[in-house]
């Protein structure tokens, strides 16, 4: 998966905010009008953002009317995962990465790795 730009970003984060707040697609103007305290974005600017968006896969449109209506493709988690195992592919050595990652976590960080390990490890199949 492809990194977003600042604005891009941005918008995404709009819109997975609506996501975790249960609301449906967004349309443009509805981006806009989340973005109009922070950033002064001409309507025409987040159209193409979006329009870009979904071109780069990271978004689903449909049309409603005469506007599109536009989802994140994936949640906010998968796409920081999709950059961890991006950066994590440009490494020599995954190990020592993954080693060196893993003692820079905090403890809380840590229960959370090992209680995952160990859900994936009790549904491994008997050997």
């Amino acid at each position: 998966m492809k990194g977003l730009g600042e604005l891009e970003r941005t918008v995404m984060e709009v819109l997975w905010a609506r996501e975790d707040a249960g609301h449906e697609a967004a349309t443009a103007r509805d981006v806009s009008r989340a973005l109009a305290g922070d950033r002064d974005l001409a309507h025409t600017t987040v159209m193409t953002v979006l329009d870009r968006l979904a071109k780069k896969g990271f978004l689903e449109r449909e049309r409603d009317g005469r506007a599109w209506r536009y989802h994140p493709v994936a949640s906010r988690e998968m796409y920081v995962t999709e950059l961890m195992l991006g950066a994590l592919n440009e490494t020599g050595d995954r190990d020592a990465a993954l080693a060196h990652f893993v003692r820079s976590v905090s403890r809380d960080e840590i229960d959370v790795i090992r209680q995952t390990l160990a859900g994936l490890m009790s549904k491994e199949p008997p050997a």
